[in-house]
């Protein structure tokens, strides 16, 4: 029995674990019309639509609460399609697209090469972010949507040298299965695009922004919004591939047009390697500076 001294912090109650085990629905009340469940293991009663607000601060809460279990403090988030294949997978598509003869879809094949070398891009800057940050006071931990492409290339480079990575993976329509380089405690599923989104912004020093389609354009423009707005602290956002992004989005043009500042331009800058991304998010934050001018007495030097 406890000592008197030990029940001063002792629990009153019995947990929510403990009477989940204990209340087994028995005879008359155990079939599945029965409401004898405690709401909290009901899960026909949580999946309610009355019980959306519970739902949404429980995807809130749960990888918050994770995280903080797991020391994760500050993170590098790594945005890009799901559809870029690594380039040993991108050069057999391509030698098999030749042996058809199918002109467009040798084109397309020849487009998954050159889109291919982000692959590689990607995995190594999610290398040198693991490596590079594990003697700082705050490691940074890459965070990722969790799936193919570019996302597996992230956390691929994370666990290839030993490091955690996280992933926020999201129910949709076609089957999206996480890739398998995430630390498995760190491997989150969404119902809500909102909370997904959120999750990204919570705790990133960075955002790194490769090629990709309306999930990508969605998720930066997003970030963008709330720095330009106030709403998020500014953080450096990097866009892999000049050609690409200056392709796709004409951004002197909406500032030509008066849709945005011209100092907008400045919310974002392009990178093409992995090292110079490294390089952008060390001299915004002082990484590789000496601990005297980085430190607590940075002021006095």
């Amino acid at each position: 029995m406890d000592s008197p001294r030990n029940q001063l912090t002792a629990r009153n109650f019995p947990s929510a674990e403990e009477d989940a085990a204990a209340a087994k629905p028995v005879g008359l009340y155990g079939g599945p019309e029965s409401a004898y469940r405690l709401a909290f293991t009901d899960t026909a009663f949580l999946l309610r639509e009355e019980l959306r607000p519970v739902r949404m601060q429980l995807e809130l809460l749960k990888p918050e609460l994770v995280q903080q279990e797991q020391g994760i403090e500050s993170t590098i988030v790594i945005f890009g399609s799901a559809r870029i294949k690594p380039p040993g997978v991108a050069a057999g598509m391509l030698s098999e697209a030749r042996l058809t003869g199918d002109a467009a879809g040798v084109r397309r094949a020849e487009n998954a090469v050159m889109m291919s070398r982000y692959y590689d891009e990607a995995q190594r800057f999610a290398s040198l972010v693991t490596e590079r940050s594990r003697t700082l006071s705050t490691p940074i931990y890459v965070v990722t949507g969790g799936g193919p492409g570019i996302m597996e290339a992230g956390n691929r480079g994370a666990h290839e040298v030993g490091g955690k990575s996280i992933g926020l993976n999201i129910v949709l329509p076609h089957e999206q299965a996480p890739n398998p380089y995430i630390t498995p405690e760190l491997c989150f599923q969404f119902h809500y695009f909102a909370l997904r989104k959120m999750h990204f912004v919570m705790r990133s020093i960075g955002l790194v922004c490769f090629p990709g389609g309306f999930g990508t354009l969605d998720e930066l423009f997003e970030t963008l919004t709330l720095v330009q707005n106030g709403k998020s602290r500014p953080r450096p956002v990097l866009l892999f591939g000049r050609e690409f992004w200056e392709k796709l989005i004409d951004f002197p043009y909406l500032v030509d047009t008066g849709m945005i500042a011209a100092g907008d331009l400045g919310l974002f800058s392009y990178v093409e390697t992995a090292e110079e991304a490294w390089d952008c998010l060390a001299r915004h934050y002082g990484f590789d500076l000496p601990d005297t001018t980085t430190g607590e007495y940075a002021v006095d030097v």
